[in-house]
Formats: structure tokens, sequence, C-alpha cells
């Protein structure tokens, strides 16, 4: 066999391999956006777990990547709140002066803790620690953010809401589901069957289950276990990520790196 051809088979058959990897076993993704602040920033590059979840159910605390259920072609990436049979509910507390909420799930109180006030992009936030059960007595934390001014959604829409805008034609909680409301949103709710109730951990700068709904079991696609690389890059929206824009942010995050979060597992 030519030098030549010989290239092209070797070529191709790493080519076959990364695809069967990326397939089956482990893909990678950019955060794009500040709507899992401060656990995953702009410019991180994380690595998912595809296999796990085909091996095992998600589990309340995962960060999940999932295909967004109103349109397949966006990936999108939240942390797991809610599991199928879960009952959440939402409560409007003051914590340090400050009025945020807390959730509970089948009747145990994810606690919160004011940590620090922090400024990102114009907006002051305020950082709490959230403790939230995962089953069999063990509890993970986790930070989260509040805005300390403006919009606060402290429930699901009873309709798609995306935007501030209520759009009737799409009912986002199957009817039963919903236990309490107040004002058109739904503060106590059961999670359906084979579907996942997702938020950010930047609460109030997040788009999430609370405004379109919950993501069908079938929808995710794994689970995020470390950081591999991390840099600096300009925001994005999920509409403005293409396999073009990645190579692009990858670009920016290798000439700005932040070396501190390179290796970061998000494994609790």
């Amino acid at each position: 066999m030519e030098k030549g051809q010989k290239w092209i088979v070797e070529l191709i058959i790493i080519i076959a391999a990364v695809l069967f990897i990326r397939a089956f076993f482990v893909q990678a993704f950019n955060i794009p956006s500040a709507s899992m602040q401060p656990t995953l920033l702009i410019g991180d590059f994380i690595l998912v777990n595809k296999l796990l979840y085909r091996l095992s159910e998600p589990q309340r605390g995962d960060i999940v990547v999932f295909k967004y259920p109103q349109n397949k072609s966006l990936d999108y990436i939240k942390r797991v709140v809610g599991v199928p049979g879960d009952r959440v509910k939402f409560e409007s507390v003051e914590v340090n002066g400050l009025k945020v909420y807390s959730l509970r799930v089948n009747g145990e109180e994810l606690g919160i803790k004011f940590i620090k006030k922090t400024e990102f992009e114009g907006r002051e936030y305020a950082v709490f620690e959230e403790s939230l059960p995962i089953g069999g007595g063990k509890v993970i934390t986790h930070r989260v953010w509040f805005r300390t001014r403006g919009f606060n959604l402290s429930g699901m829409c009873k309709y798609d809401c995306r935007s501030g805008f209520l759009n009737y034609d799409i009912p986002i909680i199957p009817e039963g589901n919903c236990l309490a409301s107040d004002k058109g949103i739904c503060t106590e709710f059961i999670v359906p069957d084979n579907s996942y109730f997702v938020m950010g951990d930047n609460r109030d700068n997040s788009e999430d289950s609370r405004f379109w709904g919950f993501v069908p079991r079938e929808n995710i696609v794994g689970k995020a276990f470390v950081i591999y690389f991390s840099g600096r890059v300009p925001s994005l929206t999920p509409d403005d990520v293409s396999f073009f824009t990645g190579f692009k942010q990858l670009f920016y995050a290798l000439v700005n790196p932040r070396p501190s979060r390179i290796g970061k597992p998000l494994i609790w």
C-alpha cells in the first residue's frame, strides 16, 4: 500500500473511532451563557458522559445536557432538581434581608445559606449555598445566584412563558400535576413520569423548566463530569451556537485561558 493510501486509511479509522466514542461514550460541549453560574462559567469546555444514562437514570443534583424540548437541534445544560414522581414546592423566604425562594422536594427543604454579594455584567447578585437531597440520606451542596433586584420566578408557568409572554396554546404542566398556584404560577407540582424538572444555578438568569416545561427522558444526552478547558470568551445565546462558533469560542479560550478551572470535576 502506498504512503498516500495508508494515510487516508488511518485518517478514516481515526475519524470513525472519534465518531463512535462521540456517539456512545463521551462528547464535548462548551458553555455559551451565564445560566449555570457560578457552577459553570461562560467559556468552560466540558465533557459529558453519554454512556451513564444508558445504564442508569438521572438523579437529583446531576448537571445534564439535553435536547431542548421545543427545538431538538439545540443542546441545553441545567441541573436536575426533580425526578419522576417528585413533589416540588416553591416557598418565598427572606434571607439576610433579601426576598428569594427556597424549594421543598418530597417535603424535604433545600436549605439555602447566604454567602456574599457579587456583580456580573453590571447587575448585583446574591450568592447562596443550596443543599439538595439526592436520596439515601445523602445531600450535595452547590452555589446558586439570585438577583438582588428585579425579576424572580418562584414556580412554573402553567403555560409557556418564555421571554415573559404567555402562550396559552402550550400548556407545560399536565392536568392534575399542579397542586397549588398563585397568580398563574404553579408553586407546587408533581413531576410527571419519564420527565425531569431542571433549573439553572443562576436562578434569575436561566430559561429552564419553569418557563417551558419538563424535560422528557429521551431528550437527555448525558451527565457533565469535568471541565477539560476554560477561558474568557464572548457570551452566546443558544440560537447562536453552531459547529463553527464552537471552534471560535475555543480559539478565544486558548488566547485567554483560566488555568484554575481546568480539570475541575462536576461529580458529587
